[in-house]
C-alpha cells in the first residue's frame, strides 16, 4: 500500500539530491527515513531556495518515488555522515503553497499554516498528494 509524505528540504538541498537521486531528512537523521517504504510518494516543500541564507520560497518543488528497500549511509565527511534512501524524481514543475493552503486538510490551523512543515518529514493523505500533485502539474 502506498503512503505519501512530505519532506520539507531547502531547494539548494533539493537540487543536490535531484542530480544524486537521493533523499534525506532532518540533516541526515536515519530515524524518519526508516518510515519510508519502497514505492511510497514523497512530495518536496522548500520553504526557502538555500539552507543559508537563501531567499523565501515557501513552494512545493519536487515529487518524487521511493525505489530502494532500506536506508543507507554515506560518507560525506569525517564528522557528517548522513543516512540516505534512494528515490525516482517525476517529472513535475513548482507551485506556490498559497494557493493550497485552504484546501489542504494536513494544514488545520490555516493560519499558522507553515507549523507541520517544521517536522521535517509526515505523512499526508492520498487526497492532499493528489492535491499538490495536480499543482505541480504531474500526470496521473
Amino acid at each position: 500500500m502506498t503512503r505519501y509524505w512530505i519532506n520539507t528540504v531547502s531547494r539548494d538541498h533539493l537540487l543536490n539530491g535531484v542530480e544524486g537521486g537521493f533523499t534525506q531528512v532532518q540533516h541526515g537523521s536515519r530515524s524518519g527515513l526508516r518510515r519510508l517504504a519502497k514505492g511510497d510518494l514523497i512530495v518536496f516543500y522548500s520553504p526557502r531556495t538555500a539552507f543559508e541564507g537563501g531567499d523565501p520560497l515557501q513552494a512545493f518543488t519536487a515529487l518524487a518515488e521511493v525505489s530502494d528497500e532500506a536506508p543507507y549511509q554515506m560518507v560525506m565527511t569525517r564528522d557528517f555522515r548522513p543516512w540516505r534512501r534512494n528515490v525516482r524524481f517525476l517529472p513535475a514543475g513548482e507551485a506556490p503553497i498559497a494557493p493550497l493552503i485552504e484546501p489542504l486538510e494536513f494544514i488545520r490551523d490555516k493560519r499558522r499554516w507553515g507549523f507541520p512543515f517544521r517536522r521535517g518529514l509526515f505523512e499526508i493523505g492520498e487526497a492532499d498528494f493528489g492535491r499538490i500533485a495536480d499543482a505541480m502539474g504531474m500526470a496521473r
